[in-house]
């Protein structure tokens, strides 16, 4: 895999050229700006874009989908900003909150307050169990040259010619009242594909190989991926989409593929032989960077605890398990501290071989109908042993299911001793198959993060994921949990032919495109609660550290757990309650304590009457800015880490924060833009500061003329106090704001700058 160190000319198709190769080869000097425009994303943004220029652009989607544990409160945002209608197709699936274990009745009330939302305002409305998200819209909504908002991060449909995006519930809800998805225009990465895969290589070792060498150098951050390349002729429509979906965890803003036949194939499989075009870079096409992937060089990959950019070859981490099992165990031990001691890793290699006590297959990522075709090759007439390790398998969806039924895959699945359940996302973020205390599980599934597979280390319960591809799990299960790369078998792969039962979906989903009904009552359980109101931002803000995060990267399952959180997600109050629980068990308690005070100020009260120490703050504040009224000034609360957000889409990670009167992050990055941009439609400032060791948990952040610098984009410098007196001073940017951003951190919130224009 090679990663070019500067832009590149993509002559017909097939050759990657710098500037001087390529003028010389066509004998002309080049245009880069116009040869930009040959890109296959520069001509569907240029479709999607209402601005008058395309240098910032102003998106509207084709259609939008969210699930369960995010449409409530997407749609409860609209409605409080003054949506009447769906004015576009808008997709909602109940393949998160689909296990009523978790939360009981909530759940499913839930699923019925979307049914309900679907008729009342014209949406579509997916069952629990009949399809996880991504699957759903693969089959039923993407189709060439269109773009697809989603409120989760694996929101990627490129290999079917799809320009999709996962974003927070805000940006769902600005489409929802009619306004734009506003951005510049990104830069456009060249993924050139060649070769073909061996036998054994399935589409995890391919997406987990560039993961690994793109994450951490952020080499396509907020950036399109654009696969193109001859190796893309050789792969299934599904390999290619198990690649794509993994394309989020780069940090990629979106992803395209060219499209062929076998695209075609597919969307006329799926009853929609209409919505194929021909997709394919200009002759002369201009790319701002490009990775070059030999295909036929990958092979079987591991990602180890907790990232999937932690890739060695299982090759490679079988030579070296025990320098490799050392070293995650001190990466645990330092990221737990006492409570990832325990974690003994080592003790898994014997005789040889590492030996892990869990297998999953499942989703978006791995339930697809040719990876399980594929593990059923394996496993028939094998045996998953009656040992510790299990091995489950989740279809993405019913069609897929059905058909692995009709076609004997499922029989030689279930024969081997694997278990065959139903079409739900939570395995991929802790709501099933939770492994034991101080398990190692491999899974084909998008994440491995800390926790996210539904463990709590606060109640000395801690288990570790890897990442792996289906073919290798497989490989793993027929030798009892013995961690085996699929490339070591003699197995013969047989390609199955596949049927596609659309009267599945037409017996059983909602579709109530343009049918809507505004007289239709929403049925609102008792766990759906309206957000609470924000206050709109003061001349000046008063900030108090309540955490101070110093790891490299804070993902949003550390913000805000996933797993037995998902009930309460409807419930803005009751969710906050979990914020940092699992990365720092004393935010809540500390915020709250801010935020009575606010409270206080916003019912009429001198914040120095509320509470000594903030009479002290003034006190020292007003000899240096002695204009200054406490009653005038928002006091909220604020986190610092070092670069917040990678992972999720879902906007609870920033909302759970502004509910417990967060007014800001204090970050040196923000790990993805749609984190980001949650900050900014909840109202809270993403800050970003230089200096780490600057701020302590405990201190005050004074930050004078705030209004004035969110206008102008202006640096400003806030005074920090501590102990009494004012110890430092720091520099605050906000980075690059659009008109309407600036308006809504004004505001306080999206809400409140839809009720006031």
């Amino acid at each position: 895999m090679k990663l070019f160190d500067s832009g590149v000319y993509l002559l017909n198709g097939t050759q990657l050229l710098d500037e001087q190769e390529a003028s010389a080869r066509l004998g002309r000097t080049l245009n880069r700006e116009e040869a930009k425009k040959g890109t296959i994303a520069y001509g569907i943004l240029q479709k999607h874009n209402t601005a008058k220029d395309m240098a910032h652009l102003k998106l509207r989607f084709d259609s939008l989908t969210s699930h369960d544990i995010t449409y409530v409160g997407i749609i409860q945002t609209a409605r409080a900003s003054g949506m009447k209608i769906f004015p576009m197709p808008y997709v909602l699936t109940n393949c998160h909150n689909s296990l009523c274990a978790v939360g009981g009745t909530i759940n499913e009330d839930d699923h019925k307050f979307a049914l309900s939302a679907a008729k009342k305002y014209g949406g579509i409305y997916v069952p629990t169990n009949m399809a996880v998200i991504h699957s759903y819209n693969r089959e039923m909504m993407a189709g060439c040259g269109r773009m697809i908002l989603g409120s989760d991060s694996h929101t990627r449909y490129g290999a079917i010619g799809t320009m999709a995006v996962g974003e927070g519930g805000g940006e769902l809800a600005k489409q929802l009242v009619g306004r734009t998805y506003d951005i510049t225009l990104p830069e456009v990465i060249a993924v050139y594909l060649t070769g073909k895969p061996q036998p054994g290589v399935g589409p995890h070792d391919v997406a987990l190989s560039i993961v690994g060498a793109t994450y951490a150098n952020g080499y396509v951050k907020n950036k399109v991926m654009e696969f193109v390349g001859d190796g893309i002729s050789d792969l299934p429509m599904e390999y290619r989409n198990a690649i794509d979906v993994m394309t989020t965890e780069t940090t990629c803003w979106s992803s395209i593929w060219q499209t062929d036949e076998k695209t075609q194939n597919y969307l006329s499989i799926h009853g929609r032989p209409q919505d194929y075009a021909k997709l394919a870079p200009a002759e002369l096409a201009y790319y701002d960077g490009a990775i070059l992937i030999d295909l036929s060089k990958i092979k079987p990959v591991i990602a180890m605890p907790f990232h999937p950019s932690n890739v060695y070859t299982i090759e490679e981490f079988l030579a070296n398990a025990p320098d490799i099992l050392d070293k995650t165990e001190k990466m645990i031990a330092e990221q737990f501290g006492k409570r990832g001691v325990g974690i003994d890793l080592k003790s898994k290699y014997y005789d040889g071989a590492f030996h892990v006590d869990q297998g999953i297959i499942a989703g978006c990522s791995g339930g697809t109908f040719d990876s399980l075709c594929q593990v059923a090759d394996i496993l028939e007439g094998e045996s998953v042993g009656n040992g510790a390790f299990t091995l489950s398998l989740y279809p993405g969806s019913q069609p897929v299911y059905l058909e692995l039924l009709r076609n004997g895959a499922a029989a030689k699945m279930m024969a081997s001793g694997a278990l065959l359940r139903e079409c739900f996302c939570g395995p991929c973020f802790g709501a099933g198959d939770t492994p034991a205390n101080g398990e190692f599980s491999i899974r084909h599934t998008t994440r491995n993060f800390p926790n996210r597979e539904g463990s709590k280390p606060g109640e000395g319960q801690l288990a570790c994921v890897a990442l792996m591809d289906a073919l290798s799990i497989a490989a793993t299960a027929i030798h009892g949990g013995k961690l085996t790369p699929a490339t070591s078998l003699c197995k013969e792969y047989h390609t199955r032919p596949y049927h596609f039962d659309a009267g599945i979906y037409a017996k059983r989903v909602y579709d109530g495109r343009g049918k809507a009904d505004p007289q239709s009552e929403l049925r609102m359980g008792p766990n759906i609660k309206d957000w609470p109101t924000m206050p709109e931002l003061t001349s000046h803000l008063l900030l108090k550290v309540v955490s101070h995060i110093t790891d490299a990267v804070t993902t949003t399952d550390e913000l805000i757990p996933s797993g037995e959180t998902s009930s309460f997600r409807s419930n803005p109050l009751r969710l906050a309650e979990f914020t940092l629980s699992r990365k720092d068990p004393n935010y809540v308690k500390r915020a709250k304590i801010v935020q009575r005070i606010e409270t206080a100020r916003e019912a009429g009260q001198c914040p120095c009457e509320a509470d000594e120490e903030i009479a002290e703050v003034y006190r020292i504040l007003h000899e240096k800015f002695p204009d200054l009224k406490p009653r005038e000034i928002v006091i909220g609360s604020t986190i610092y880490a070092n670069k917040p957000g990678d992972g999720s889409a879902r906007e609870q990670a920033a909302s759970c924060q502004r509910v417990l009167g967060g007014a800001a992050n204090l970050a040196k990055e923000y790990a993805t833009k749609r984190y980001r941009s949650n900050l900014i439609n909840w109202g809270m400032l993403p800050f970003l500061t230089a200096d780490a060791d600057a701020y302590r948990v405990g201190d005050y952040v004074f930050i004078p003329h705030v209004r004035e610098a969110v206008q102008s984009g202006a640096p400003v410098q806030a005074c920090i106090l501590r102990d009494g007196s004012i110890v430092g001073e720091a520099t605050l940017t906000l980075g690059e704001l659009t008109e309407d951003e600036k308006q809504i951190l004004l505001d306080g919130c999206l809400i409140n700058f839809y009720r006031s224009h």
